[in-house]
């Protein structure tokens, strides 16, 4: 028993963190949109937003892929 509440609470932190996560993507893109609507596109900010929006993407999909993997394994042990 002891094990399946570890791994449920392994799941409602990686859950927390995903959250996380998507909610600096947003403000992320809103930045990008927002110097690009204002024509700032060739400032550093930009490219650097582009770049951590790709970083935190991938960062989201590994993290998805964990909670997958760790709710597999909650239901073998079920």
């Amino acid at each position: 028993m002891a094990k399946i509440d570890e791994i449920k609470e392994r799941i409602n932190w990686l859950r927390e963190f995903f959250k996380i996560l998507v909610m600096i993507l947003i403000a992320v893109i809103a930045g990008i949109s927002k110097l690009y609507l204002d024509g700032k596109f060739d400032n550093i900010l930009f490219y650097l937003g582009v770049f951590l929006s790709i970083v935190i993407i991938i960062w989201l999909i590994f993290l998805f892929s964990k909670i997958n993997k760790d709710i597999k394994k909650l239901r073998d042990l079920e």
